[in-house]
């Protein structure tokens, strides 16, 4: 729903809902005079039309989720807007009344139990799950920057006079930088999709109030009506998804999404991540399944692999000796992130186990792509080592302790 708000003359915002596509956009044209609403049109129509030219590629991602897929699907998004982001930036160097004219943009596109958003601006996606509510964008803005990198603070923020001044936009100039996420789907998510005439006017956390116990198909009218009682002075635009499913096919579906995020948050390399860099990492992992007796890493050999056990159980041996035993949500291998070290033990599976696996080159690759992300990466990385360090320096002298007094009590038992 899309409603040009109390203090406006036109509404410069676009949206697209098409099911049958599963493509669903909100756009925040900018440039005034009719010309904001041009560049939210053509931005939405040009996207609209790139996605469905390649649309296999996005059943690609969800019938083989592999990293090729991934890749793919990520680009598909980032070309789509990309070519927007040209279309406009030409239109308004052939017209000078539409020049500077561009909008900011963000879409989610829908295949299987994988969505693909893309994002440029301070349009939002809120993702809704298990009670709780989520933020998957970032805005940028100049607030926003100054915010992460902590030049000021949350209150001068609500008052700063540059709080409305956006540092990316599509068709302000010929190509834009674009954030890509892949979300995996659970029956039951809500995904919200709206303009800053919407967001505005909520904290993050005020969110999930407003939509919890309303019917999906009167959320966005809900919303709307939210923002016009609290002024209204900007075009409002909301659009709501909610991913289907039912019965025991969607509960399991549903269980193990949520078993996989549980996990990871439960790693000490992860756990300093929000929820959107958390599901950065999860778009990246894939699934192995795994027999009954079927060694998964093996003593000695090298290894660049993370697993995290989803359903069964796993022994870990060293030296032949069974020395730990892992159930769903443990986890081994984290150290072959870091380098491509021989494994330090053998772990097998001892019934059918299915584990999440992230792999390091991924890895590497998105850390090169998230700076916030790389940093705090690399520090729970020194902590784990610095916590490991401890622990062998502990076990070390406690074991110089019980060399010491094995040495003092022997001549006595000669004697």
């Amino acid at each position: 729903m899309t409603d040009v708000g109390r203090k406006r003359q036109h509404n410069e915002d676009s949206m697209l809902v098409d099911p049958a596509l599963g493509l669903y956009i909100v756009a925040d044209g900018m440039g005034g005079h009719a010309a904001g609403e041009v560049a939210s049109a053509r931005a939405t129509e040009a996207v609209k039309q790139h996605i469905a030219a390649n649309k296999h590629l996005l059943k690609d991602l969800a019938s083989n989720p592999s990293q090729d897929s991934r890749a793919a699907a990520a680009a598909l998004m980032e070309v789509a807007i990309q070519r927007a982001c040209a279309d406009i930036y030409r239109m308004a160097m052939a017209d000078a009344t539409k020049r500077g004219m561009g909008t900011t943009f963000v879409c989610l596109a829908l295949s299987g139990n994988k969505g693909v958003i893309g994002h440029v601006g301070d349009s939002r996606v809120y993702l809704v799950r298990h009670g709780q509510c989520h933020r998957l964008t970032e805005d940028h803005t100049l607030v926003a920057a100054q915010l992460k990198a902590g030049t000021i603070t949350k209150e001068q923020a609500a008052s700063s006079q540059y709080r409305n001044v956006i540092t990316r936009a599509v068709g302000i100039q010929e190509s834009v930088q674009v954030d890509t996420l892949i979300v995996e789907l659970a029956p039951g998510d809500v995904f919200i999709l709206c303009s800053d005439g919407l967001h505005g006017y909520l904290e993050d956390e005020e969110m999930l109030p407003l939509v919890a116990g309303v019917a999906t198909a009167e959320l966005p009218k809900r919303l709307v009506e939210v923002a016009n009682e609290r002024g209204g002075k900007d075009n409002i635009t909301a659009v709501v998804v909610k991913v289907a499913g039912d019965g025991a096919v969607a509960s399991e579906e549903t269980s193990e999404a949520q078993s996989r995020m549980e996990a990871l948050r439960k790693i000490p390399l992860f756990r300093h991540l929000t929820y959107k860099e958390q599901t950065a990492v999860l778009s990246i992992a894939t699934t192995r399944t795994f027999p009954a007796g079927r060694e998964i890493v093996v003593e000695g050999q090298p290894g660049e692999e993370l697993f995290v056990v989803i359903r069964g159980r796993v022994v870990i041996e060293k030296n032949g000796v069974e020395i730990a035993e892992l159930r769903a949500g443990g986890h081994f291998g984290e150290m072959g992130l870091i380098d491509n070290a021989p494994r330090s033990a053998t772990v097998r599976a001892t019934e059918p186990t299915r584990t999440m696996v992230i792999a390091r080159p991924d890895l590497m690759s998105l850390m090169k792509r998230e700076s916030i992300l790389a940093v705090k990466m690399l520090w729970s990385f020194v902590q784990v080592l610095s916590d490991r360090l401890r622990a062998t320096n502990s076990e070390l002298s406690e074991a110089r302790q019980e060399l010491a007094v094995a040495q003092a009590i022997q001549p006595f038992a000669e004697e």
